[in-house]
């Protein structure tokens, strides 16, 4: 029989599982490309958070540390779930879209009649893209940008207005052409990523067969992710209920279960294992994550650790766009941004951080806040 646990406990694990307390093995500290294999995937439409997402699962790692894996092909971005943008190991992009790359472009068909996006339209530009991107000077793949790649659509007179050039982009992405891998012009804030031809920048993927691929996601998420539920699972997927029923059948051997409001969640048998010895860790941590981490957005359920007053102060509007929290104790208790201009020094911490608390902290708690702020500056390289 499971154990029952509340949901602060829920969210408190999480913290554990998704790497986000710091480790309390001797083992060396993770990089950042270990962080993001352990994830699978992490939501990455707004680049510089998800470099912060990877960074603060990677102690002592720095902003220039994520970016140069990108640079090296350790990590890629893609569209592999959701139809959203997210950062993943370089050789597991492949299987993830052989499992919801179809999908996903079966739903948008109706968005493309709409923008009169063909099958030859997109030949046409699949044909440029391999075209501008030819390996030249020892390059594994040529670069561009996608202000290049939509200038040479546009020249093979192809429409890139009204989202139509963004879509044309997505598509080449999820039948495996493209793929966002380095970074234009080094480790500066300006710094952009380059479209690569994907066979080319991912040297050594790896193949799964499709229900070898569904064990290794379920196995992965819950891993990463629990205490996590199959409905979770299927939100972060976008999987059918009977392919995550395939997934999560072959991986349970390997997973323990907990009980939280008459609902299983599955998580790391070693995740469990922190309650054999008292109350979930975290309790006294301060945390600053950014806006779309998978703290959040990594479950349909997000009350374990967003209390629903507190909701509309972290999703204005209800619009999706995730403010970066202030994360205490496993609970969302603000949120923050980076600090601007003479007028904001006196509020700020660590010379970096100005947080929008939703209530008071204890003085323990303001501190460990401040060494939060203090570990977000090294990242930056922020004297």
């Amino acid at each position: 029989m499971s154990a029952t646990v509340s949901p602060t406990t829920v969210a408190r694990l999480r913290l554990a599982s998704q790497w986000i307390l710091p480790p309390t093995s001797a083992s060396p500290a993770p990089g950042p490309a270990d962080v993001v294999r352990w994830l699978t995937a992490l939501q990455g439409q707004d680049f510089s958070g998800a470099l912060w997402s990877i960074g603060l699962r990677a102690p002592g790692a720095t902003r220039d540390d994520v970016m140069a894996c990108f640079n090296r092909g350790e990590i890629v971005r893609s569209w592999p779930m959701r139809g959203t943008l997210h950062v993943t190991a370089a050789e597991d992009l492949g299987w993830i879209l052989g499992l919801t790359g179809g999908r996903m472009v079966t739903g948008m068909a109706g968005r493309h009649r709409q923008l009169g996006i063909t099958t030859p339209d997109l030949e046409r530009v699949r044909d440029v893209a391999l075209a501008l991107l030819e390996p030249a000077g020892g390059q594994v793949s040529g670069r561009a940008t996608r202000e290049e790649l939509l200038a040479a659509f546009r020249a093979a007179g192809q429409r890139t207005d009204a989202q139509r050039g963004i879509h044309l982009l997505w598509l080449l992405c999820l039948t495996g052409t493209l793929v966002q891998g380095p970074l234009e012009g080094g480790a500066g804030n300006g710094t952009q990523q380059q479209f690569v031809l994907m066979d080319a920048w991912i040297s050594r993927p790896r193949v799964l067969a499709r229900d070898a691929a569904l064990a290794e996601l379920a196995l992965r998420y819950f891993r990463s992710h629990g205490p996590a539920t199959v409905r979770d699972f299927q939100w972060w997927t976008k999987l059918t209920l009977k392919d995550v029923t395939a997934g999560l059948a072959q991986a349970r051997g390997q997973l323990a279960s907990l009980d939280c409001n008459g609902v299983t969640h599955w998580l790391a048998p070693e995740t469990a294992a922190l309650l054999g010895s008292g109350p979930a860790p975290g309790a006294r941590s301060v945390i600053l994550l950014p806006g779309f981490d998978e703290f959040l957005l990594g479950y349909s359920d997000r009350g374990a650790a967003l209390a629903p007053d507190h909701a509309a102060l972290t999703v204005p509007g209800g619009n999706g766009m995730f403010k970066a929290t202030v994360v205490a104790g496993g609970q969302v208790a603000g949120t923050w941004r980076k600090a601007k201009g003479a007028a904001e020094k006196r509020r700020e911490v660590a010379g970096v951080v100005l947080p929008e608390l939703f209530g008071g902290l204890s003085p323990a708690r303001h501190r460990a806040l401040e060494k939060s702020a203090a570990t977000y500056a090294r990242f930056l390289n922020t004297d």
